[in-house]
């Protein structure tokens, strides 16, 4: 891939995801051509990391269009194909590379001539173990490193697959586990090769360490992992720098590497929009939602998995919108789609009074396949908005989400959430659980004697229930101070007082129940802006930047600010259930880069923010509106995307080792 493909101002302006499709169709696909090859026909053969890779930035007919007739498994048993080439994209490990060699290798090799496609970069004594395999070598029609090796899940957003970072990194004895460090590595591997596939070198700032700022503050392996990472990424930028070529040598965007201690609400708390609700509240396995479809034969109903994923246009449009919102779009949709096709029958009956000819009854059946995939489309999404509707009514969820948001906001406090506990006995142990969370996250000094216990003996929690609350101190960064006299005192984070986010100004968005706002949005205003405090937000390209302001080797304005006052750090937008339908939320970044190309010399560089052990479907909602809001691409990347069920049950594992991931249940 040429720079030119991924720059900001020559030619079309592609997004994240558009130029890894690009990169894996064109670069590898279509380049493994031989010219004196008859067969056009290939074979793509992936490992099952590999797999995932294209699947989420590819689609069968895509990889068909280039001449792939066969996606094959490497470690499965497969069948001889001597006149075709095959495509490998693998891993590069030993395991993968002896996969490779025993079916190239010998007298009767499985392929005509192998393509391989490394996904990261291959250590030096893998290749020398390649090439002593004589018999192998002739037949190697390219060997290759694709530096692609994470999940593009959204058009703005990845993953490194990393789902047991939390436990791995934050865990109460990962300090001695071999985990910790393959972990950051692989992670700052797959980090590395975003930056490789479109040829950004990043200005590397990451969250400073509590005892780089704070010199009473003992200093832990978990405190470090930002700063880790960060390290981490920026070697495999360097060694990037020097072999791959075209790389930039100087900054063309911003990485901000943080985890998950600077907000501990967001993954926990009700989200009011279309795409968080619908993970949260109805089970869906990733994307998938299974729903009942009516029998037109007057049987049993049918049950039907779709995908809920941006080929569907009526999900890429109301994904981010308020659920209230949502529903009254998708009410509007459904008249509207009626009222035009009744009028469009009454137009056709009463043509000149007579019969339809066979060209008018051609063009109606036509038609037909494209009315009904539009209806069914129309009315899965009818059906998903009354599902959520009802849940919100029965588990009575508007009175939780503003007790959640008054807490958040420092208009509520102890009072409330006891008199919530005694009242309200019939609400379920996950929201029970998730309040006390978002309680426990603002008033952490609640929580250090029997205070704690006794609310959660009030909130009826259970053993399992109370790990997670007693958890979130391990995400709290660092606050075990140095004995000075006293004993030790163990705080989640010793800044937040009263509330946990400061009001902001309306963004026009005027639903209740939507002053919340994760703290990534704040820290990418700041950093645009030039205002990240590079004391506790230092840089990996000029470590010896002063804290008192200056600027960055980008030419980037970088201003130390005075730190944000005790009792906030979230703003308050007006909350009703009206909102004028010409209003922009702000949303969505798809219209604003689906026409960029005519203009794309007006979008700035890109922000790249990555969370560590987990980020949430509101984070990712902010790429998209901060993209649309400042022209500048803000891709989203984290180990995983979690919804609040897993985030807890995540947390309940950092102190529970008798358990996997899949034992335990909220």
């Amino acid at each position: 891939m040429s720079d030119t493909d991924s720059s900001h101002g020559a030619g079309d302006y592609k997004i994240f995801r558009q130029i890894s499709r690009d990169r894996l169709l064109y670069e590898m696909l279509r380049s493994a051509k031989v010219k004196e090859t008859k067969t056009t026909w290939k074979v793509l053969i992936m490992d099952k990391f590999t797999v995932k890779i294209m699947s989420y930035s590819c689609k069968m007919a895509d990889i068909t269009d280039e001449g792939v007739s066969l996606v094959e498994d490497l470690y499965k048993r497969r069948q001889p194909l001597p006149s075709m080439d095959a495509i490998y994209f693998i891993q590069p490990t030993k395991e993968n590379v002896v996969m490779f060699l025993s079916d190239m290798s010998g007298r009767s090799p499985l392929y005509r001539k192998a393509f391989v496609f490394f996904s990261s970069p291959i250590p030096k004594e893998l290749v020398a173990y390649i090439k002593k395999d004589t018999s192998v070598l002739p037949r190697i029609g390219a060997l290759s490193e694709m530096n692609l090796e994470y999940f593009a899940i959204d058009s703005q957003g990845f993953i490194t697959d990393h789902e047991m970072a939390l436990e791995e990194l934050f865990a109460e004895n990962a300090e001695n586990s071999q985990k910790y460090n393959i972990c950051l590595n692989t992670m700052a591997t797959r980090i590395a090769t975003a930056f490789a596939s479109l040829r950004e070198f990043p200005n590397v700032r990451y969250r400073a360490a509590k005892s780089s700022l704070d010199p009473l503050t003992l200093t832990t392996l978990r405190d470090l992992v930002p700063t880790k990472l960060a390290a981490g990424v920026w070697n495999c930028l360097s060694k990037y720098k020097a072999t791959i070529p075209d790389f930039p040598q100087k900054e063309t965007c911003e990485l901000l590497i943080v985890d998950r201690s600077i907000d501990q609400i967001a993954p926990i708390i009700h989200e009011w929009t279309y795409d968080a609700m619908c993970h949260d509240l109805l089970n869906m396995e990733g994307n998938k939602y299974v729903h009942e479809v009516p029998s037109r034969t007057g049987s049993a109903p049918e049950k039907k998995e779709v995908l809920l994923e941006d080929h569907d246009p009526i999900w890429l449009e109301l994904r981010h919108a308020h659920i209230a919102d949502a529903s009254e779009r998708l009410h509007d949709k459904m008249t509207n789609f009626i009222s035009k096709n009744k009028a469009a029958q009454i137009h056709h009956a009463s043509r000149g009074g007579g019969e339809l000819s066979t060209r008018d009854l051609q063009k109606m059946v036509q038609a037909l396949p494209q009315y009904s995939e539009q209806i069914d489309k129309l009315s899965l999404h009818v059906e998903i908005a009354g599902k959520l509707n009802r849940i919100i009514r029965e588990m009575d969820l508007r009175e939780i989400g503003q007790l959640e948001q008054d807490l958040v906001f420092g208009d509520a406090g102890a009072k409330e959430v006891i008199n919530f506990f005694r009242t309200k006995q019939d609400i379920s142990p996950e929201n029970r659980l998730r309040l006390l969370m978002i309680y426990a996250s603002i008033f952490p000094e609640k929580f250090e004697g029997d205070t704690g216990e006794k609310l959660m003996q009030l909130a009826r929690l259970s053993q399992d229930d109370m790990h997670a609350v007693k958890n979130m101190k391990y995400l709290g960064g660092s606050d075990v101070k140095k004995p000075s006299g006293g004993a030790f005192s163990l705080k989640f984070d010793s800044h937040k007082k009263h509330a946990a986010r400061k009001e902001r100004a309306s963004d026009g968005e005027t639903w209740q129940l939507s002053r919340f706002y994760p703290m990534i949005e704040e820290l990418i205003e700041k950093l645009t802006k030039g205002e990240l405090p590079l004391d506790e937000y230092p840089s990996m390209n000029d470590p010896s930047l002063s804290v008192h302001g200056t600027s960055t080797s980008n030419g980037l304005s970088v201003h130390s600010t005075q730190s944000q006052p005790a009792h906030s750090m979230r703003s308050r937008r007006t909350g009703t259930w009206a909102k004028a339908h010409n209003s922009d939320d702000g949303y969505s970044s798809d219209s604003v880069l689906r026409h960029s190309s005519s203009d794309s010399k007006k979008m700035g560089q890109r922000i790249f923010v990555f969370i560590i052990g987990g980020a949430t479907r509101s984070e990712l909602r902010v790429a998209h509106k901060l993209t649309a809001k400042l022209r500048r691409e803000v891709i989203l990347g984290s180990t995983s995307i979690d919804d609040p069920p897993q985030f807890i049950t995540k947390l309940k594992l950092l102190t529970t080792q008798e358990f996997s991931i899949d034992d335990l249940h909220i």
